[in-house]
């Protein structure tokens, strides 16, 4: 792993994850090392998890009025 994962921006987790995932589901590597890629890998869904329930809560936090000026909170809705 190149950068502690609090250290990756979401982007840079989120790629690695998508590797370990491809390397665990090829089946390949020795039990040790599927171990470890496992673990990172639970580290790195964390923080993903953890990033994008924050951008959640700044989005739920902002309602703007009509004028374009913040009005209140209101819930994300997803599309």
């Amino acid at each position: 792993m190149a950068s502690a994962p609090e250290n990756m921006s979401f982007e840079a987790a989120l790629q690695r994850l998508e590797e370990i995932v491809r390397l665990l589901e090829r089946g390949e590597a020795p039990l040790d090392q599927s171990i470890d890629l496992y673990q990172e890998g639970d580290r790195l869904k964390r923080l993903c998890e953890e990033r994008l329930k924050s951008a959640q809560a700044r989005i739920d936090a902002i309602a703007l009025g009509p004028d374009g000026q913040p009005a209140g909170t209101r819930p994300f809705e997803a599309q």
